[in-house]
C-alpha cells in the first residue's frame, strides 16, 4: 500500500515554517495517542503514521530529500543514504523536542531547583497599621553553604557528573513504542554526585541560618495583608534562585477602636442629661488627637454620628482615609440619691405625651396587639 503523503498526514502546506510542522504534530499526537485511544488499532497506526512524517519534515535535510524525491527518498537498495524508519527511536526524539524542557530541562545541564518560600507571622498594633512602621525580623532558613559556595563538594573538588544519567537527573527505559522516563536513582535527580562531600554542610550545599531582615509595614495595612520579600526564602540546590518570604499580619485588639474596612468605630457612654439637653463631648482619634462631636437633644442610644477623615489610611490609596463612627450609648444613672429620686419622679409625672415617642409607639402597638387577641 502506498504511503500518503506527509504534508497530506500532517495538514499541512508545503512550504509551512518549521514551527507550523511542530505545532500541527502536537495537536495529531494528543489527538491519536496509543494512551489515550486504548484498544484502538486505527489510532495506532494514525499515531505511527504521523509520527514518521514528523520525523522527516522537523528535519531540514530529511525534508528538503523528500521535497525533491518524495517517499523515494528513503526506499530502495541504501535508500539516498537514509535508514529506514524507527518509529521507536524516531518517538524518542519527539520526545526530547515536546517535553524535554518540562521533563528536566536541556540535556548535560545541571539542574537547578529553586529554594522554599517561607512564612513568618507578624502582630501588630492598631496605631502601627494606621501610622505605618519599619521593623527588623529575624527569620531561621536555609542559605547557601560559604564553605564549598553552595556545590555541596569539598574546597578544592566539585561535583561530578553522574554517570547513570549523565548529568539528566532522569533515565529512560524502553517499551515497546514508548519511552518511560524516572528521577535518576543514583543522584536522586541532581544530575550530580559529590564525592568527596563538604564538611560544612555535609554535601547538601546549605546551611541553617539566622537571617536579620528589614520590613517596611505601610499605612492602611489590615488583618491578613501578606508582605512578600523577593528572594529572602531558603536557598536553591545547585546554585538554583532562593524562593521569597511572606510575612502575614495580624492586628491586636484595640481598647477603644473597632476598625471595618477603613473605618473606625468608638462606643461612647454618655449621661442621660447630656443627650436629653444635648451638648459637646470630646472623643480621641486615633492619631492621638481629639475631636469635638456635637450631641444634638434628645438624641438616642445607638445613634452613629459620622466624622469624616478620621478612620484608617487607605492602603495604596494616596491621602485617601475612612471616617470615625461615634456611636452613642445612653448610660442609665446608678446610685441615685434621695433628692435625685425626687426629682426624677416629678420629671416623670410633668413628661408631656410626646417626650417619648419611641416608648409610647411600642406600648401603643403592644395594647392593639392584645386588644385583638382577646376577641378570639
Amino acid at each position: 500500500m502506498s504511503k500518503r503523503d506527509y504534508y497530506e498526514v500532517l495538514g499541512l502546506a508545503r512550504g509551512c515554517a518549521p514551527e507550523d510542522v511542530k505545532a500541527a504534530y502536537r495537536k495529531l499526537a494528543k489527538e491519536f495517542h496509543p494512551d489515550t485511544n486504548q484498544g484502538d488499532n486505527g489510532c495506532e497506526h494514525k499515531f505511527k503514521e504521523i509520527s514518521e512524517a514528523y520525523d522527516v519534515l522537523k528535519d531540514e535535510q530529511k525534508r528538503a530529500a523528500y521535497d525533491r524525491f518524495g517517499h523515494a527518498a528513503f526506499q530502495g537498495p541504501g535508500g539516498r543514504g537514509a535508514a529506514p524508519f524507527d518509529f521507536a527511536a524516531s518517538f524518542t526524539d519527539v520526545f526530547d523536542d515536546l517535553f524535554g524542557e518540562f521533563m528536566g530541562g536541556r540535556r548535560g545541564g545541571r539542574r537547578q531547583n529553586r529554594g522554599g518560600d517561607l512564612r513568618y507571622n507578624m502582630e501588630i498594633s492598631l496605631e502601627e497599621a494606621f501610622h505605618g512602621r519599619g521593623a527588623q525580623i529575624r527569620v531561621p532558613t536555609a542559605v547557601a553553604c560559604e564553605n564549598c559556595e553552595g556545590t555541596g563538594a569539598a574546597p578544592g573538588s566539585k561535583p561530578e557528573i553522574c554517570p547513570t544519567c549523565v548529568g539528566h537527573g532522569k533515565v529512560r527505559a524502553q517499551q515497546g513504542f514508548f519511552t518511560i522516563e524516572r528521577t535518576c536513582p543514583n543522584c536522586r535527580g541532581a544530575g550530580r554526585i559529590v564525592r568527596n562531600p563538604c564538611k560544612a554542610c555535609a554535601g547538601v550545599g546549605r546551611v541553617k541560618k539566622e537571617k536579620t531582615l528589614s520590613l517596611d509595614i505601610p499605612k492602611g495595612v489590615e488583618e491578613g495583608t501578606r508582605i512578600r520579600l523577593s528572594g529572602e526564602g531558603q536557598a536553591g540546590v545547585n546554585g538554583g534562585p532562593p524562593g521569597d518570604l511572606y510575612v502575614f499580619l495580624s492586628v491586636k485588639p484595640h481598647a477603644i477602636f473597632q476598625r471595618d474596612g477603613n473605618d473606625l468605630h468608638c462606643r461612647v457612654p454618655i449621661a442621660f442629661a447630656t443627650v436629653a439637653l444635648g451638648n459637646t463631648i470630646e472623643v480621641p482619634a486615633l492619631d492621638g488627637s481629639s475631636v469635638k462631636v456635637q450631641i444634638p437633644e434628645g438624641t438616642q442610644s445607638g445613634k452613629q454620628i459620622r466624622i469624616r477623615g478620621r478612620g484608617m489610611p487607605v492602603l495604596k490609596g494616596g491621602s485617601a482615609v475612612g471616617d470615625l463612627y461615634v456611636e452613642v450609648q445612653v448610660e442609665t444613672p446608678v446610685k441615685l440619691t434621695r433628692r435625685q429620686k425626687e426629682l426624677l419622679r416629678e420629671f416623670e409625672k410633668e413628661a408631656e405625651a410626646g417626650s417619648h415617642p419611641a416608648a409610647e409607639s411600642f406600648f401603643a402597638r403592644v395594647r392593639e396587639f392584645l386588644g385583638s387577641n382577646s376577641t378570639h
